[in-house]
């Protein structure tokens, strides 16, 4: 693609996202300090949006924000989005109490930001939606080749032809051995035809997905593509022992690959997670929980004699033990710390019963929250003694635990509730975590809570 046309798209990124800024705090301004029309801006906030534009300039080169790849889900944008936001507030807070700014209205921030963070959003994901539709069109397209016609390289050619907003126009392969591939009809001929095709074709992008052994041929593949301005691209071929997303890091210059994505050993992510979780637990615990508390408490005290609350040991993140809160919902018994709930348990009273199947029983464990033991969302916990036997029994059963355990999980709304005697569905539950952790943004926390409410509305089947 043009280079130029790159340029102009980055630069209509940066100018409206500019613009948007200066909108939202001026909107704010003339809100919360009302100017008769042609009167100057208050000297103090001239300053101060002077230098909240040079601030997102400086942290829109630092964090490269404008240069996202043409395959970026809108995700993947509202993250970084949402980074730049975060940082550039710190940065003008900062900035305010170093000149002892106490003049600047808080309330004009709030406002500024607010409006900022919704309409750059929106913004964002109206442009990506129209790009893609753009490209869909035929417009704005890359003409790419794979060289090499085996797995790994119909595995991308799947991807171009099924993503036709991402706008890679798919031109053909290159294989000495075409009997073999799986596309033979698209194979335009060997490896070594290559340099005549491009010097009659059109081709922005060459995809190498020859076998990694074959350096030699590799190379001259690579001058073949320098000499001839055309991008070029290894595909590694991993699925003799992998077949899922991986990460590339470099010490030094020596490239590492990392098996599994953890979005939340990022820090910004972590923080992020933690101030919802933080948020979203205390206003639960003000709002709902007093109201809640009477009623439950009385129902559960008239039920069966005993304590309200229900205090249990459970495996925590990096496999560390943490006191578990619960509404209690059985009988006293000498068996709870060691003997899981079963269908039609005679230990489980009336009202537990009910609290079970709405998942009212885990209200608790927002204090948990609060504490950082646990996280709204998550894996859910289990027991010291089911930690232990599980993680003998169940591969990458363990894995759980590289990040907090939740009130509610993936594995929770996806149906994998069942009795952790039930080995098909423990391997189910434990998939569904793994993935969790894997693909885990901020936007999934807020669905995974969607759908809890969903279920406890309609009632767990599988509670017991």
């Amino acid at each position: 693609m043009n280079k130029n046309y790159v340029k102009a798209v980055e630069f209509f990124y940066f100018a409206s996202d500019l613009a948007l800024l200066n909108l939202s705090f001026v909107a704010a301004y003339f809100f919360k300090i009302p100017i008769k029309p042609f009167e100057k801006f208050n000297d103090h906030y001239t300053i101060l949006f002077v230098v909240m534009n040079m601030i997102w300039v400086l942290i829109a080169i630092s964090i490269k924000m404008y240069n996202v790849p043409r395959f970026s889900s809108v995700e993947t944008v509202w993250v970084k989005i949402l980074k730049a936001i975060f940082f550039h507030c710190l940065i003008v807070v900062v900035f305010i109490f170093s000149l002892k700014g106490f003049y600047y209205s808080r309330g004009l921030l709030l406002i500024g930001y607010s409006l900022f963070t919704i309409t750059i959003l929106i913004w964002r994901a109206c442009v990506i939606y129209f790009f893609k539709q753009f490209r869909k069109s035929g417009y704005n397209s890359r003409s790419v080749i794979i060289v090499g016609g085996g797995a790994a390289g119909n595995q991308l050619y799947n991807y171009f032809s099924s993503e036709l907003s991402s706008g890679y126009k798919f031109v053909g392969f290159f294989d000495d051995t075409p009997e073999q591939c799986l596309h033979k009809n698209l194979v335009k001929g060997n490896v070594g035809y290559v340099n005549e095709f491009i010097s009659a074709n059109t081709v922005d992008e060459m995809y190498c997905a020859l076998p990694l052994t074959q350096t030699l041929e590799i190379r001259k593949l690579m001058s073949l593509a320098d000499n001839n301005l055309i991008r070029f691209k290894v595909v590694p071929d991993f699925r003799g022992f992998l077949n899922k997303k991986v990460n590339m890091d470099f010490y030094y210059d020596t490239p590492v690959l990392t098996l599994r994505t953890e979005p939340l050993e990022n820090y910004f992510n972590r923080f992020c997670k933690r101030a919802f979780d933080v948020i979203f637990s205390v206003g639960v615990i003000f709002i709902l929980f007093p109201l809640l508390l009477p009623i439950v408490g009385i129902l559960i005290k008239l039920s069966s004699p005993g304590p309200i609350f229900f205090k249990q040991l459970r495996s925590g993140r990096n496999n560390r033990v943490f006191t578990c809160y619960k509404f209690r919902s059985m009988n006293m018994n000498l068996e709870a710390d060691k003997t899981q709930a079963i269908p039609n348990d005679p230990r489980v009273t009336k009202i537990g019963r009910l609290l079970r199947r709405t998942n009212l029983d885990e209200m608790p464990q927002f204090f948990n929250v609060l504490q950082g033991h646990m996280s709204v969302v998550g894996p859910r916990p289990h027991m010291l003694n089911h930690t232990e036997e599980y993680s003998k029994l169940v591969d990458k059963f363990l894995v759980r635990h590289f990040v907090k355990p939740g009130i509610t999980g993936w594995a929770q709304v996806k149906g994998f509730r069942g009795p952790t005697s039930d080995s098909a569905m423990m391997y189910k539950r434990v998939k569904a975590d793994v993935w969790y952790i894997e693909n885990w943004t901020l936007f999934l926390d807020i669905k995974i809570i969607f759908l809890t409410v969903v279920n406890m509305l309609r009632g767990e089947k599988l509670a017991m």
